[in-house]
């Protein structure tokens, strides 16, 4: 038997043993030495800031380090600055906080493009057209788009001077504008196309987005709405709860939606269809193309593995990994990825990333996709894809993974040409109708009041406007080439008409109005029969 004084000495040699033996493991199972890699990443940032030859923005020098993890993991995975962050959030929350314009800068003036329905200036008569030119008494020409932001956003219950020159108008106005909490709207635009076709687009999947849908269908619904147009196009998703509760809009009975799957098991989910709306019997067609991403993936994907409705246009983004925000000490924030959604039937979304040299080859991918144009029911469009096939779960149709949502109707985006492409990028058509409307507006309320039908019906956009367009273009360094333009005339003439609908109309003049030479909605009016029969609607 040991002695006390034998045992002490054995029971500490076991002790640093164990301790050793301890420490080799945690290096082992740390998560790639995740101490010494911080210790590492911490005596390089010493040593530069200590001796480098010139010193050194250190803060400057850790985005970029960050900026470099991000870029070894999947695209969407980011790092979002501090002062990127709120602008981001505002997007996601919907809202924020200020006078409610929406402005551009037009030869060194600011413009209000549009008062914000609901918001301070709306409220006080401001009207599209107004130019500001002054901000609590200073002078605002040259103001930069940073500035205006700094200067007339501000904690509700604030209030800002602004000084307007009103075309038509003698004298300056004066207004004292009471910042509130001005709504980002997510929901675009949405109105009667005929008597019993709805039409709604989404721009993103923010916080309000199923409140702004939901009203915007009661309102399409007390006005005789029978069917609808769902557009979905250049919407590059947002939360995916909304996505959720907007699919159970239009599915019936307690289906899925959509499930994820991640390394965690804390991150695997299902989600279900659970609410019962008027929405989940009426003819439906979704419209997408290749910038609707994730949350609108899963809306369309949905729809399209139940055989709800029918999804038009082109192949979507391919974005199927989940993402959760985690806000840093000094209000940065990362974006991670912690999962991958999968849509009713199976299907992984996602289009691969791995074989990608890097991020910008991935994202410049989708310009260089080929797609046959026409029907595609059967997605006989994709019979020689490699990615995986699925079935859709009523009708039993074949259906890809790995790649996007693939339209049951292919109808390519319309491409403008360069001389149309340098218009816009000029920013032409809308000064030109800017200056146009300063002796025009006058006689356009005279005539259509607020009657936007009479106004889509009647008003047209002569040769005349289009030459003093073409003239126009050419004193901003724009030079007139014959063929682009006889190419894309129709498009230049309905982009003007619906720069002057939105002045008067808003969203819903701007959408009506240019929609209705867009081949992918006009395919889509089409296709409503056939919609009601896959879904076997009486």
């Amino acid at each position: 038997m040991f002695s006390n004084w034998t045992k002490f000495p054995f029971l500490f040699l076991v002790l640093t043993i164990g301790a050793l033996i301890g420490i080799q493991l945690e290096k082992v199972f740390s998560g790639d030495n995740l101490r010494e890699s911080i210790r590492k990443f911490n005596d390089v940032l010493t040593y530069t800031e200590k001796y480098y030859i010139e010193e050194v923005d250190t803060q400057k020098l850790v985005e970029a380090a960050l900026n470099g993890m991000f870029n070894q993991l999947d695209p969407h995975s980011v790092y979002i600055p501090a002062k990127e962050f709120t602008a981001v959030e505002e997007s996601f929350r919907g809202d924020f906080e200020g006078i409610g314009i929406e402005f551009q800068i037009v030869n060194d003036t600011l413009t209000v493009v549009s008062p914000i329905t609901g918001g301070p200036s709306e409220q006080l008569g401001i009207l599209p057209g107004d130019r500001i030119v002054k901000i609590d008494g200073n002078p605002v020409i040259g103001i930069t788009n940073d500035d205006v932001r700094q200067k007339l956003r501000g904690k509700a219950g604030t209030k800002v001077n602004v000084t307007i020159a009103r075309p038509g108008v003698s004298k300056l106005l004066e207004y004292t504008i009471v910042r509130d909490k001005i709504p980002i709207y997510s929901v675009d635009a949405h109105f009667m196309i005929d008597d019993k076709t709805g039409y709604v687009s989404v721009s993103r999947f923010s916080e309000t987005t199923f409140d702004e849908l939901f009203t915007a269908l009661k309102d399409l619904d007390a006005k005789g709405m029978k069917q609808l147009l769902l557009d979905l196009r250049g919407n590059p998703g947002g939360y995916l709860n909304q996505a959720v509760q907007i699919a159970d809009l239009f599915i019936d009975g307690q289906k899925r939606i959509v499930y994820t799957e991640g390394r965690r098991k804390e991150f695997n989910e299902e989600y279900y269809a659970s609410e019962t709306y008027p929405y989940e019997k009426i003819p439906l067609v979704v419209l997408i193309n290749r910038g609707s991403a994730s949350a609108s993936e899963i809306v369309s994907g949905a729809i399209q593995d139940w055989d709800r409705g029918l999804v038009v246009g082109e192949t979507s983004f391919g974005k199927g990994l989940v993402q959760r925000q985690f806000q840093l000490f000094d209000n940065s924030a990362i974006r991670l990825t912690i999962s991958e959604y999968f849509t009713p039937s199976g299907r992984l979304i996602q289009r691969d990333y791995k074989n990608k040299k890097d991020k910008k080859d991935y994202y410049s991918e989708i310009s260089d996709r080929e797609e046959s144009e026409g029907e595609n029911i059967e997605h006989t469009a994709e019979k020689d894809s490699t990615k995986p096939t699925y079935k859709t779960l009523v009708k039993k149709r074949t259906v890809f993974g790995g790649g996007g949502i693939t339209p049951d109707y292919i109808v390519k985006s319309e491409t403008l040409t360069e001389y149309t492409q340098n218009l816009l990028k000029e920013n032409l058509f809308y000064s030109f109708v800017l200056n146009y409307l300063d002796t025009k507006t006058k006689d356009i309320k005279n005539r259509f009041g607020d009657n936007l039908n009479k106004f889509r019906k009647e008003f047209f956009i002569s040769d005349e406007m289009l030459n003093s367009f073409v003239s126009y273009a050419k004193t901003k360094k724009v030079e007139f080439v014959k063929s682009d333009f006889e190419k894309d005339k129709d498009y230049i003439a309905a982009r003007l008409k619906a720069q002057i609908a939105r002045n008067f109309w808003k969203n819903d003049g701007w959408y009506s109005v240019l929609l209705e030479g867009d081949s992918q909605y006009n395919q889509a009016l089409k296709l409503f029969n056939e919609a009601k029969d896959l879904a076997n609607l009486k």
